[in-house]
């Protein structure tokens, strides 16, 4: 078998690695992604992030075994649902806390985060249920160096145009610069006539559906389970904090790069594949507080 010079290992293992790393990347950029936008823009450390993950893939179960509506109806349908129910959410509780310390936005969204998945761990239990790839995915190319399963490749590349468009919403149209602007002098843009809190809730569905988004596309590859989200969304804050807190291209970069540390790492040296992100961020913190893209303030 042919085995990549010096490093001794066949090319089917480190590239398999390599995928599974741009696999996680992928949904650590999305995830981290919302997390960003909420709290670049809303100041709101958002820890229900990761139920809202987990709510956009048992929407996408309900859509299918319920209406019928299959994967990719759903994947507009279920972060419109999760987003909707995040303004909701806004509106009826995070709004009293602005101006607040951050404490109380992480402590109000946590217990948020542990009701939600109390709720649907007391009716579906914490057994994966499962959701198949549609017909269009399935199956896979054979590169000659590496199998490529379609599904995992689409996951790739529709992350990485996501993530881009919303960098691009954010920091290049007017739309981004009337956001920027409501949450530096709400007052001001309110002389111009624009409906700051209207804005802030759009912009907090525009993360909760994010992450919803990412909890479909993650459906068929984890199955759905209610504690889908908890096993993720420490790893997705110490991607933002490294990434900056608030920093759009940031999230997008450390999460695809740290994916593929990660997965190389479980190659390389598989005790540390679990902690490698941590010492990481911590390596970061010490060196650069408001981490490699944030702004110090």
């Amino acid at each position: 078998m042919y085995v990549i010079p010096l490093l001794g290992i066949p090319p089917q293992v480190l590239f398999g690695q390599l995928l599974l790393g741009l696999i996680n990347g992928a949904f650590y950029a999305m995830l981290s992604l919302g997390l960003a936008v909420i709290f670049g823009l809303l100041n709101i450390i958002n820890f229900a992030h990761g139920a809202l993950y987990m709510m956009g893939a048992f929407c996408a179960y309900f859509l299918l075994n319920v209406l019928g509506i299959g994967y990719w109806p759903a994947l507009i349908v279920a972060p419109i649902m999760v987003g909707i129910f995040g303004m909701i959410l806004e509106r009826t509780m995070l709004q009293w806390l602005s101006g607040l310390d951050h404490l109380y936005g992480l402590l109000l969204t946590f217990g948020i985060a542990l009701i939600v998945q109390g709720v649907f761990q007391n009716y579906f239990g914490s057994s994966g249920l499962p959701y198949a790839i549609p017909d269009e995915l399935k199956g896979g190319m054979n590169l000659g160096f590496m199998f490529l399963p379609i599904y995992r490749g689409w996951v790739v590349v529709f992350s990485l145009i996501v993530c881009l468009l919303t960098w691009f919403l954010i920091e290049r149209t007017r739309l981004g610069a009337n956001l920027r602007a409501a949450t530096e002098n709400p007052t001001l843009v309110r002389a111009f006539g624009i409906n700051v809190p209207r804005m802030i809730t759009l912009t907090y569905g525009l993360g909760v559906g994010l992450a919803a988004l990412a909890g479909v596309l993650s459906a068929p590859i984890n199955q759905v389970r209610p504690l889908m989200g908890a096993d993720l969304i420490i790893v997705v804050f110490a991607v933002v904090v490294i990434g900056g807190m608030g920093s759009i291209m940031g999230s997008i970069i450390t999460g695809f790069a740290l994916g593929i540390i990660e997965g190389l790492t479980k190659y390389f040296y598989p005790e540390a594949s679990n902690t490698v992100v941590f010492v990481l961020m911590v390596l970061v913190l010490l060196v650069k507080p408001s981490g490699l893209t944030g702004r110090a303030t």
